[in-house]
């Protein structure tokens, strides 16, 4: 019962906030969320995504140092990467998905 609640309010969520918590574009018909903090290190707040955003982020950045350095998106953002794959990205269509190459992050 909880499970089914907990997936109602993160509908209801992405249909208030509307824009991806990445690239801050439209959410297409796929919706991912993204744990600010991993869960496996005890986050529990959720933001909307894009599915290709959700893999850049995990591509490019370690639970660990999601956890410790990048749960502030604005953080996240700066980073050169992430950065250049926010402009590029910028101008594709909400439900644009192509393969994402995993970056070496120990």
């Amino acid at each position: 019962m909880a499970g089914l609640l907990e997936a109602e309010a993160r509908t209801i969520a992405a249909e208030d906030a509307g824009r991806c918590g990445l690239c801050e574009r439209p959410l297409g018909r796929k919706v991912e969320w993204h744990h600010r903090i991993p869960k496996s290190r005890g986050g529990t707040e959720v933001v909307p995504v894009h599915p290709i955003c959700h893999r850049i982020i995990h591509a490019s950045v370690s639970n660990q140092d999601l956890a410790t350095t990048f749960a502030d998106l604005d953080v996240l953002k700066a980073r050169p990467d992430i950065s250049r794959f926010l402009r590029w990205i910028a101008d594709k269509p909400a439900d644009f998905h192509v393969p994402t190459r995993r970056a070496d992050i120990r």
